[in-house]
């Protein structure tokens, strides 16, 4: 089957698809998203899982979760509103760090697969020698990776109670 790309107004293609109503489109964009996303993500899930699981099991012997069993709550009310939200505070820092390794990923994923981002930019324009196009893509780059390390950051404030921003 021959793929007629949908009519361009975003440039992704599961986007242009839903705009243009046409399911199908959408359908098979998605089966060419699934080994580009499978590459990016599960070289950091078991390290992600590791963490959540090391940090889960020390927060699950505190005493405020014995209490908070012994006040009578479900188990799923302990779990996921007491020992969860402070358990998640390694994980997240960990997938604010992660993410600049996403980034860098990101390069090799769009090299291979073949597809027109920053990544592959950034690997025509090295091997171009333009330096204004190296430093604007990598400035981009350091943008996107702090400003994700700064969300990472406010949201301790939502999930931790004990850390408050004044």
């Amino acid at each position: 089957m021959q793929f007629i790309a949908p009519s361009f107004v975003t440039g992704m293609y599961t986007l242009d698809s839903r705009i243009a109503g046409r399911f199908d489109m959408f359908l098979d964009a998605l089966k060419h998203l699934i080994l580009p996303a499978l590459t990016l993500g599960i070289t950091c899930c078991g390290v992600t899982m590791r963490v959540t699981r090391s940090s889960m099991l020390e927060v699950i012997n505190s005493d405020y979760i014995r209490t908070a069993r012994m006040k009578g709550l479900s188990e799923r009310v302990v779990i996921y509103r007491h020992a969860l939200r402070n358990a998640l505070i390694p994980t997240m820092t960990y997938v604010g760090v992660l993410f600049g390794g996403m980034l860098g990923g990101s390069i090799m994923v769009e090299t291979v697969f073949n597809w027109r981002g920053m990544g592959q930019y950034m690997v025509d324009v090295l091997f171009a020698n333009d330096y204004p196009g190296i430093l604007g893509v990598s400035l981009v780059m350091a943008l996107i990776f702090t400003t994700s390390n700064l969300l990472v950051d406010l949201l301790y404030g939502f999930i931790d109670p004990r850390v408050r921003y004044d």
